[in-house]
C-alpha cells in the first residue's frame, strides 16, 4: 500500500482508492451519497482531504455488518463539525446499531430453518409455504395471491345473481 507523505494534506482519488482499497467508482458513489466530501481542483479534478481516509474505513467496515448507507450517512452527519469518526464514536454507533443486527440475524435464522423444510417437501405454496408468503395475516381467512375486498356492495352481487 503506498505511503502518503505527511506534508501531503490532500489526496486524488486515485490515491484515496489505493489507500482504502475501495474503487474509485464506489469512492465516487459515496461522495454522491453524502459520506464522503471532496473540493475541485481550477482543473476540475476531485481532491480529499487526508481525513477521508476514516471516513471510508468507517463507511465499508459499517457496510460488511449490513448497515444500509442512508444509517452511515446519518450517523456521520451526528458528529460534531463534520470530524472524522474516532474509536469512541464507532463504539457508541456500534451499540446503537446492535439490535438492528440482532434482528436480521432472527429472521436469517428463521429463513435458513424454513429453507430446508422447504427444500424438502419443494411445495412453494403461494398460500402455505412461509419462504413465498411470510407472516401471512389474510391466509387465515381467505386464499389467493391478491387481497380481495372481504365485503361486497348490493350492485355488485346483483350483477352477479343470474336473472329470474
Amino acid at each position: 500500500m503506498p505511503q502518503i507523505p505527511e506534508k501531503i494534506h490532500e489526496l486524488t482519488v486515485g490515491q484515496l482508492s489505493a489507500r482504502s482499497g475501495a474503487a474509485v467508482s464506489a469512492l465516487h458513489f459515496y461522495e454522491s451519497k453524502g459520506l464522503i466530501t471532496s473540493r475541485r481542483t481550477t482543473g476540475n479534478q476531485r481532491r480529499y482531504s487526508r481525513d477521508a481516509l476514516r471516513r471510508v474505513a468507517f463507511v465499508r467496515a459499517a457496510q460488511r455488518v449490513g448497515i444500509p448507507l442512508a444509517t452511515i450517512r446519518n450517523a456521520l452527519a451526528e458528529l460534531p463539525e463534520e470530524r472524522t469518526p474516532n474509536h469512541e464514536d464507532w463504539a457508541r454507533l456500534s451499540e446503537a446499531w446492535r439490535s438492528e443486527l440482532d434482528e436480521r440475524i432472527k429472521q436469517l435464522g428463521r429463513l435458513r430453518d424454513h429453507l430446508t423444510d422447504c427444500i424438502g417437501c419443494g411445495c412453494l405454496s403461494l398460500e402455505t409455504c412461509v419462504l413465498s408468503n411470510p407472516d401471512d395475516v389474510f391466509g387465515e381467512r381467505m386464499a389467493g395471491s391478491r387481497l380481495l375486498p372481504e365485503h361486497r356492495s348490493a350492485s355488485q352481487d346483483c350483477r352477479e345473481q343470474p336473472s329470474a
